[in-house]
Order: structure tokens, then C-alpha cells, then sequence
């Protein structure tokens, strides 16, 4: 408020200027421009005129300007004629984007000169030439980075050339969180929009020690196609987001969807925000950008774990715990085992001991002990060079799957035959076409299954809030745990033969293990609570197990699993399932499913059915 009523004062201070206002029917004109709505971050209201994603004041010079984009724009020219002693608080440095876009438009050439210091040395800095979206892709132990995470990394004109992109900067969009909030609190405030989001400009090195190797995530690279001057209008607009607060939603306003905004801005007449009016998921913005022309080329840079692993692949059980033995004590280079190995071996047996130290230091502080068995690690490795480290690169992720799965089954259960109809608003379950997608990853939210047997019986069979499975296998040099969680309302055994609609909430860890190439064993323990009408207790705890198998085989994906349940109450329920996933094409595929259920209130179920998976965002 006394920023608005303090340009409006020195406006009034320069009657010369205001004179020579554009008409209202040119402003009118120009506020409609996709640009400037672009600039306003507008949209549409669901009740007619305007409202802007900004939920932060200071980012209009209109009392109303979040809802009046003419309003804002009149506002705006009005600022750019205050005196310019006003320095770096006028409106041409606080809103540089703005400010070129009109001066272009109005041809402005009558406007004040102030010194723009703090922006102007802000913007040599980054020194915008080239842009380049990130992905850091999915990583199952945060909950903000579940479905993985976008930002845009800014380069200079020689940082391709001179191999320095390192020493580039980042925008990242992201929550603001004052305090520890714990990761239960973190994902519901994030869900209800209880954080405020904030942009920022970092150093690129900084988010690519964060995502590659604090959290051991596999990061994509998409160069852009955009023009010099394109980066530099993204960037002046970066500056008048400083410290501008939005809402921020896991699932729709969030990290891609701002990133898409920008983009918007750079390259006035793309429209990538209107696709995603539910959710805005990492994979399907990276996605629309591809679709939009604007990617020139894709890198691949592997995480540190996946290195590790790659480096480590070749060796036998043997050498590999000649790696463990390597870096607990460097004096084992020098042990008759170690010796005995040919010297091509030692090395990649040194390269591993290596890597597994650098993986174990990282987010730890700095051990002097474990920071001179590195270096002398890396001398040993400098004496005798391992080969190039090669690693195949993975699918590329936007290549996967579209993440909303639309579900239409037919089967039987005992002697009922029945249809179901499902919705799975996002994303990826262990038997869902798998391009794209690491073996042994689940992430399902919001999915809905009805049924309807003969006679037109129907029925709510399950509503799942979220279903999040991370099966990683455990192998000599590192040992993961793998874990589960669930939630949601879902159908089970009654006294009296029929089915009970429950709600739950489940979870459980254990290990799995690579059995052979693209087959997974696993084996957890669990435990649940539920509210069962058929039992004397509000709650029933229950402990159990769940184990199986994942194969990756030719024609999809098949997981053979037994869980079982037993409640303090004495309830004893048990079940057996088989899944084959047919592949039919990437955005869809055909899904049999045979279940046998036991359960101590009702005589054993059998299950059969056939499901078609659409994938369609």
C-alpha cells in the first residue's frame, strides 16, 4: 500500500508526463496481450475476469491488479514516469521486463533515467545467454521430490565451449519452509497449499551436489532452442519475482508450473500452462516442453549411487569384498589378496573403493580419516587408470507412460461376474508399462475403483489416498531398505459372507534383492490399523508380512505376492496374487489378475479379471 500511494504522490509530481499517456483504448489493448498476462501470471477466474497466481502485494502497483490486468498495466506506465532520483526502488529497476516491453510497445521515449545499480550488476552476473531445463528425476525418500523436480539452469555464452556450465546459475521454484516440519506435516501442508512458493536464483553446482549426490538422483538436461534474447527476457523477469510469494500445491502449482510460466515469458505465444488444469506432474511439463519445440538436445548425467553400481557390475563377489575391505583399510593395497589380482582387476576394484568412500561422505561432515583414505585412493588410481566408466543410459523419462490411468475390467469373483471402472489421477504402479520408470517404484495417488456385478449392483471397491512402494535391491556394497505405505478405504472380508468397505492405513520395510537380471525378490514386515464394522474395536491393529517377486519379462511386467494380516483381535487374513502387465503400447496395456483371499470371518474368495489401462493425461 505505501509503495502504490508512494508512486501515485510522485507521479502527481510530474504532471508533463501523465499528459502524454497513452489512451485507454491502447492500454485496454495491450493488457489483453498474451504477454502481459504472461507478465501478471493471470488466468481466467472460474467465475469470469482475472485473478493472478501472485498472493503477494507488492507485486501490483493497482490496488486491484491481481484482478484487473488494465488496471495494472495504466499503474505501471504511470510508475516509469517518477522521478528517477527514486534510484533503484523505481518501477523502470524494480520491473525491468515490464518496463522494456512497454518502452517497445508505447515507444516511450520521454521516460526518466534512474540508476538501476543493484539490478544491473545483478544481471552482469548471470550474464544470461542460453537456457537449459533440468530434471532431477524421482526419488522415492522425499516427499516433495516424489514424482521428480524441474528448475532452469541459466548459461553464459561461452559455458558450453569452455565446458563451464558448473559455474552457471539456477532458477528454482520451490517451497518455503520456516522450521522441521516433519515429512507427514511436510506433504499434507503441501497438498493444502500451506507453504508460500518463492523463485530463486542459486548456483547451478549447488542444486547438482543437492540432486545428484545428497540425494543420488539421475539428472536429465534439456538445452533449449531459445535465443539470447529470449533467456535475457526470462531473466529480467526472474528479478521482479524476487522474493514475490505464490501459493504453492504439490500437484499443480508447483516447481513445473512456474518453470512453464517463465517459459511463457521468454517466448511470447507458447501456451504450455493451459495443458495442465488439474495437476502439473514433472514428467508431463518436461513433456509438453519437448512438444513445444523447444528442446535442441538432452544429456544424461548419472547419479553417484548408479556410477557406483556400474563401476561395481563387472566384479565378482570376491572382488567386490576386496572393495569393502579397500575402504575400510587402505593398507589392504598392499595385502597378498589384493597383489594377487591381475592389475587391470586392482584397478577397477581401487575405482570402486573410491567411489563407495566419496558415496558414504556425502552430507556427512568431513572425516579426516575417510578424507585420506580418498586421496590415497586417488593416488593409487592415478598409478594404475582404471578403463572409461561406461553406463548405459536409462529410458528417457518423459518417454514414459502418461501419468492419469483411466481403468475399465471385466471378471468374476467365485461365481459373480462383475465390471469395475477406475480413475488413477497420478501415476505409476509395479506392473504398469515400464519404459521410463525404474523396476520396483510405485507412486499412487487418488485412485478410485466401482464396481458393478450382475443385477446392477454397485459398489465403491477401493479408494486409495496414496500407495508409495520403493523396492531398491540390496547388493555387497550397499544394502537400501525397501519400504511401503498406504492408505484409503478398501474392501475386505465381513462376517457374513460379503465384502466390508474399511478404512486403513498401512506400511511396512524389509529388503529385496536382485534375484536375476529383471527379477526382484522381496520380503517385508508390516503392520496395519483399520476401522472394520464387523469388529467390538473402533481400531484393529494388525502385524504381518509381505513378500513376492517382480519380473521384468518380454511381453510387460509380472508380480507374484503373498501378504498376510494378523489382528489382535484374532482375525487372520491371508492373500495370494499373480499380475501380468501385456504391453500393448506405451499408453496402454492390458493387465490379468488372478487373487485367492483367506480370511478367518468368511470361506476362502477366489478373483479373476481383465483390465484395460489407459494412460491419458
Amino acid at each position: 500500500m505505501l509503495k502504490r500511494l508512494a508512486y501515485l504522490a510522485l507521479c502527481a509530481c510530474a504532471p508533463l508526463h501523465a499528459a502524454s499517456l497513452p489512451d485507454e483504448t491502447r492500454l485496454e489493448q495491450l493488457a489483453n496481450t498474451p504477454y502481459w498476462i504472461a507478465l501478471g501470471h493471470y488466468e481466467t477466474g472460474k467465475l469470469g475476469g482475472w485473478r493472478s497466481y501472485v498472493d503477494d502485494q507488492r507485486f501490483f502497483l493497482a490496488e486491484d491488479g491481481a484482478h484487473h490486468p488494465a488496471r495494472e498495466l495504466r499503474a505501471t506506465v504511470e510508475a516509469l514516469y517518477a522521478p528517477a532520483s527514486l534510484g533503484d526502488k523505481h518501477a523502470q529497476c524494480v520491473f525491468p521486463a515490464r518496463n522494456r516491453w512497454l518502452r517497445d510497445q508505447l515507444q516511450l521515449t520521454d521516460l526518466p533515467q534512474p540508476d538501476c545499480q543493484q539490478y544491473t550488476q545483478w544481471y552482469k552476473d548471470v550474464s544470461p545467454h542460453s537456457a537449459v531445463l533440468v530434471f532431477p528425476a524421482a526419488y522415492l525418500n522425499s516427499p516433495s521430490s516424489m514424482f521428480g523436480h524441474t528448475l532452469l539452469r541459466i548459461d553464459q555464452i561461452d559455458a558450453q565451449r569452455n565446458n563451464t556450465a558448473l559455474l552457471s546459475y539456477a532458477i528454482n521454484f520451490g517451497a518455503y519452509i520456516e522450521g522441521s516440519d516433519n515429512s507427514i506435516l511436510y506433504a499434507w501442508k503441501g497438498l493444502m497449499g500451506g507453504y508460500p512458493g518463492l523463485f530463486a536464483l542459486v548456483p547451478y553446482q549447488e542444486k547438482l551436489a543437492e540432486y545428484r549426490s545428497l540425494e543420488n538422483r539421475d539428472l536429465w538436461e534439456y538445452e533449449l532452442n531459445l535465443t539470447p534474447q529470449e533467456t535475457g527476457r526470462m531473466v529480467e523477469h526472474v528479478w521482479e519475482l524476487k522474493q514475490i510469494q505464490f501459493d504453492y500445491f504439490f500437484f499443480d502449482e508447483n516447481c513445473s508450473y512456474r518453470l512453464l510460466e517463465l517459459l511463457q515469458v521468454a517466448r511470447p505465444g507458447l501456451d504450455l500452462t493451459s495443458q495442465f488444469p488439474l495437476t502439473a506432474i514433472p514428467t508431463d511439463t518436461v513433456k509438453a516442453v519437448k512438444q513445444s519445440g523447444l528442446v535442441a538436445n538432452t544429456h544424461y548425467r548419472p547419479s553417484r549411487e548408479r556410477e557406483l553400481l556400474a563401476r561395481a557390475e563387472p566384479l565378482d563377489k570376491a572382488e567386490q569384498q576386496q572393495v569393502l575391505a579397500v575402504s575400510a583399510d587402505i593398507d589392504r593395497l598392499q595385502s597378498p589378496d589384493f597383489m594377487s589380482l591381475p592389475r587391470d582387476r586392482q584397478a577397477l576394484v581401487q575405482d570402486a573403493a573410491y567411489r563407495l568412500e566419496r558415496y558414504r561422505a556425502t552430507g556427512r561432515e568431513r572425516d579426516p580419516q575417510q578424507a585420506q583414505r580418498s586421496f590415497e585412493l586417488l593416488r593409487a588410481i592415478n598409478r594404475n587408470p582404471p578403463p572409461p566408466l561406461e553406463i548405459e543410459r536409462p529410458g528417457l523419462p518423459e518417454d514414459g507412460h502418461q501419468s492419469r490411468t483411466w481403468q475399465l475390467g471385466v471378471g468374476s469373483r467365485d461365481d459373480r461376474a462383475f465390471a469395475e471402472y477406475g480413475l488413477r489421477m497420478a501415476y505409476h504402479d509395479l506392473n504398469d508399462n515400464a519404459y521410463g520408470f525404474p523396476l520396483g517404484a510405485q507412486i499412487e495417488i487418488l485412485q478410485l475403483k466401482l464396481r458393478q456385478y450382475e443385477g446392477n449392483d454397485w459398489q465403491v471397491q477401493r479408494l486409495d489416498l496414496a500407495t508409495i512402494r520403493s523396492l531398491t535391491p540390496r547388493n555387497a556394497l550397499l544394502q537400501p531398505w525397501s519400504w511401503q505405505v498406504a492408505g484409503g478405504l478398501e474392501r475386505v472380508p465381513g462376517k457374513h459372507g460379503d465384502e466390508v468397505l474399511v478404512s486403513h492405513v498401512n506400511g511396512g520395510a524389509g529388503g529385496t534383492w536382485e534375484l536375476a537380471d529383471g527379477l526382484l525378490g522381496f520380503a517385508l514386515g508390516t503392520v496395519r490399523v483399520e476401522h472394520h464394522n464387523d469388529f467390538a474395536q473402533f481400531i484393529a491393529p494388525a502385524a504381518g508380512f509381505n513378500g513376492g517377486l517382480l519380473w521384468r519379462n518380454g511381453l510387460g511386467n509380472l508380480s507374484l505376492e503373498a501378504k498376510g494380516d494378523y489382528f489382535t483381535n484374532g482375525e487372520v487374513r491371508r492373500s495370494l496374487s499373480l499380475n501380468q502387465q501385456w504391453e500393448i503400447n506405451r499408453d496402454l496395456g492390458l493387465r490379468l489378475s488372478a487373487k485367492r483371499e483367506f480370511s478367518q470371518l468368511a470361506s476362502a474368495q477366489n478373483e479373476v479379471m481383465l483390465e484395460l489401462k489407459w494412460y491419458h493425461y
